[in-house]
């Protein structure tokens, strides 16, 4: 007599559990090693307090439109925040997966670059959004500077201006060979992109030139986006364009250029 299977059949493996469980491995892995934790929200924070303690930058500047020196910091130090973790601690962890051979033995599995930068990049990406409401919660709470006029505008802002960084870090990620490699290059791009987006010196203040070539940099196009949110307006379309054409075009060349080895 032949017996009837009546087991139930197994559960189809859902599309993209793969990557989601490696997005949750790797934030797991982020919180651990501290690193994205500790250049990504304390250094920016500690650097937002200590402004925000100077009573002179908290006084109103006509040049500024009555807003003091510090409410025009503070979306600098947002970028900042998005800028050292893109280029300093997103290609330095992924850097030493390659480095102890990591990534070399997830080459014998289905995974295939492209979930790989995408579990990092969404891990990343959560640590910078916590750090950006973090940012304008001790900015408004502690030293009473507004949210941005236009929050809708400044939303579309921010989740562009961190797209087109975190693809730059994910393209730098893509080809260095070792920690120490994705360290020194991260710090080359990390204080040229600073300067224009006004950390020094304020953009208003650059000679034309500079101006002109701040508006196609990755964080001179954030600031502007910012500002005009900030003012009350939704952000013109070049700078929101220049930060879609880096995240785009770098995340296309990042998967097409990944190294395993």
């Amino acid at each position: 007599m032949s017996v009837l299977n009546t087991a139930p059949p197994r559960a189809a493996a859902k599309p993209g559990s793969a990557t989601w469980r490696l997005i949750k491995a790797e934030s797991k892995l982020s919180i651990r090693d501290k690193m994205a934790l500790l250049w990504g929200v304390g250094i920016p924070l500690v650097v937002l307090i200590i402004l925000g303690s100077i009573p002179s930058l908290r006084k109103p500047n006509e040049d500024t439109g009555g807003l003091t020196t510090f409410d025009v910091y503070v979306p600098v130090l947002i970028l900042f925040n998005l800028a050292i973790l893109a280029v300093t601690a997103l290609p330095t962890t992924l850097a030493g997966y390659r480095e102890n051979g990591v990534l070399q033995r997830m080459r014998t599995t289905p995974i295939g670059p492209a979930r790989v930068l995408t579990a990092q990049l969404v891990a990343n990406f959560a640590i910078a959004l916590v750090a950006m409401i973090l940012f304008l919660a001790v900015a408004g709470l502690g030293f009473g500077v507004d949210l941005p006029q236009h929050l809708f505008g400044f939303a579309v802002a921010w989740l562009l201006a961190a797209a087109a960084l975190l693809a730059i870090g994910l393209l730098l990620t893509a080809r260095v060979p070792g920690r120490s490699v994705a360290s020194a290059m991260g710090m080359v791009l990390f204080f040229p992109m600073m300067f224009f987006a006004g950390l020094w010196v304020p953009i208003s203040e650059m000679p034309a030139v500079l101006q002109n070539i701040s508006r196609y940099t990755p964080l001179g196009a954030g600031m502007r986006a910012f500002q005009d949110a900030y003012l009350g307006h939704f952000p013109s379309v070049l700078p929101l364009l220049t930060l879609a054409v880096y995240a785009v075009g770098c995340s296309i060349i990042a998967v097409r250029w990944f190294r395993w080895e």
